[in-house]
């Protein structure tokens, strides 16, 4: 387990059942940005890893596989 999967599973788990759009990601996103500029490269690739087309996402998830 990444260090990072307890960020994710704590999301999962406190707004799992939530309906969010992809509008009010981006805000958050910003906000996070705002408070955390130190972190905007890797904010910028979760965002453009996100607004692209996933037809190719489960054979770049398998190359990353060990």
């Amino acid at each position: 387990m990444y260090f990072t999967d307890r960020g994710i599973e704590e999301l999962a788990e406190r707004r799992g059942d939530e309906q969010v759009t992809w509008a009010w990601v981006a805000d958050r996103l910003r906000a996070f940005v705002d408070l955390h500029p130190e972190f905007e490269d890797a904010v910028e690739r979760v965002a453009s890893f996100l607004a692209r087309d996933d037809s190719g996402l489960d054979e770049a998830l398998d190359m990353m596989e060990p």
